[in-house]
């Protein structure tokens, strides 16, 4: 149950009271709050400022709403940190954002991921990276299906890393990069060279071998540093 409002501003109240509850996973991932009219009766206040706090509330990434489901508590931790870097570079808030800040901040963590993934990844999550690199192999003339497979590689690593806060700081980097990627893979034998080192990254998980892993991943990223200068180069 919620406790009746009094004051003004009350759809923030509703806003604190059950970001509160997921805060506190007395609502949790996948939960379902009741209906705008249910919560409006049990806030004692009208539908319209049920409706605003949702609203603010699917804005923060905290809950999503399902048309003709519902409402349900979502774990937008990393989509909420995705559209606020997004938003910070789009806007200077960093100032110049460069190709090679992206590459170098990759360079910081990701062998890093690598090493702990070779450590701990299931055979699940092998499974998923050996999926990825097999689309990697079928579509060298798809740069969106490719680089959607790349994306998925990497952020497998990081979730093979059994660090729940990796991925979340992982995902939005990953997001960014795009444009990034979508420049590589035109770059000759892109694609080509990234599956050389992807195979060799794979190939150190599956022998659970940390330190090749983080050195076939600085290898990687060295691969992609090259080819982002090439890319800048020609255009």
């Amino acid at each position: 149950m919620y406790t009746p409002l009094q004051a003004t501003k009350l759809y923030e109240q509703i806003v604190a009271q059950i970001r509160e509850q997921i805060i506190t996973s007395q609502l949790k991932d996948g939960d379902r709050l009741p209906n705008e009219r249910m919560l409006a009766e049990q806030f004692g206040v009208s539908r319209t400022v049920v409706r605003e706090a949702i609203k603010t509330l699917a804005k923060e990434g905290l809950v999503e709403v399902r048309h003709g489901r519902g409402t349900f508590v979502i774990d937008g931790t990393s989509q909420a940190l995705k559209r606020s870097l997004g938003l910070m570079i789009s806007i200077g808030h960093f100032g110049s954002v460069t190709d090679s800040d992206m590459v170098e901040i990759r360079e910081i963590l990701e062998p890093g991921i690598a090493a702990l993934a070779a450590i701990r990844a299931t055979e699940d999550e092998i499974a998923v990276l050996r999926e990825s690199v097999t689309i990697m192999d079928t579509q060298m003339d798809d740069a969106s299906a490719y680089i959607s497979a790349d994306g998925n590689f990497h952020m497998t690593l990081a979730k093979a890393t059994h660090n729940a806060l990796i991925p979340i700081i992982l995902d939005p980097i990953v997001d960014l990069l795009h444009k990034q990627r979508e420049r590589i893979f035109h770059v000759d034998h892109g694609p080509q060279s990234g599956q050389f080192h992807h195979k060799r990254i794979l190939d150190a998980i599956i022998r659970s071998d940390p330190e090749s892993a983080r050195e076939a991943m600085r290898a990687h990223l060295q691969q992609v540093r090259d080819h982002t200068m090439s890319s800048i180069s020609e255009d």
